[in-house]
């Protein structure tokens, strides 16, 4: 009995070291399958969890913001915008935007979604920051425009040329961008159904997971 309880003791003392590495991996690197959210939210519990606490603060169905972020980031929490060129696109010259992170928020809408909310901690590089601020994005959206938050096509379209631009129907000359936000769509249709299936079981509490 003395024996199995210094294993025990030795088995929480090494997974207490361990975990905050376990953790820190887990938050920087990105889902090993994107195309499946149930298999994106068990490999990164985690995540489900800040993504629900977004559905439930701001209203938003999990597998658009989801898919919106996939296009944006494909999950990477140091993505950047492509690189400026000048001098007949010889010269590199900073980044095309100052968006950054997860979502890819850009650096005057992300102060704007701090103030607003009263975040200041929030980082772009920090997945529930960034789906929170999606959440956020995708409320406003609605609120603004009227879009659904659950037409990932319009939503995508307002997240990518902002309130203004969707208003001005800026989108109508940029083709791609709508095939672009049709992919959007697509994807989080895919995760929606996906998500159906696992649910309940991401729902457990992981003492529940353990004795299931």
């Amino acid at each position: 009995m003395n024996q199995k309880f210094k294993k025990w003791v030795v088995f929480l003392s090494t997974l207490i070291v361990l975990f905050p590495l376990l953790i820190a991996g887990c938050a920087t690197t990105p889902p090993k399958n994107s195309s499946n959210l149930c298999e994106i939210f068990f490999e990164k519990e985690d995540w489900y969890d800040a993504a629900a606490d977004a559905r439930d603060k701001w209203g938003v169905p999990i597998h658009v913001p989801m898919a919106m972020m996939y296009q944006e980031s494909s999950f990477r929490h140091d993505a950047l915008p492509p690189r400026d060129y000048v001098f007949f696109g010889l010269v590199p010259w900073g980044r095309v935007s100052s968006a950054y992170g997860y979502s890819q928020a850009k650096t005057p809408t992300w102060q704007d979604y701090i103030r607003e909310t009263d975040n200041g901690g929030a980082d772009r590089d920090d997945f529930e920051d960034a789906i929170d601020f999606m959440g956020w994005f995708i409320y406003k959206s609605q609120k603004v425009n009227g879009v659904s938050k659950w037409d990932a096509y319009a939503q995508y379209l307002n997240y990518h040329e902002g309130w203004g631009g969707y208003k001005r129907r800026s989108y109508d000359r940029k083709p791609w961008l709508k095939k672009v936000a049709s992919k959007v769509k697509a994807r989080s249709l895919r995760y929606a159904t996906q998500l159906k299936t696992c649910e309940e079981e991401l729902q457990k509490g992981w003492l529940m997971k353990l004795f299931s």
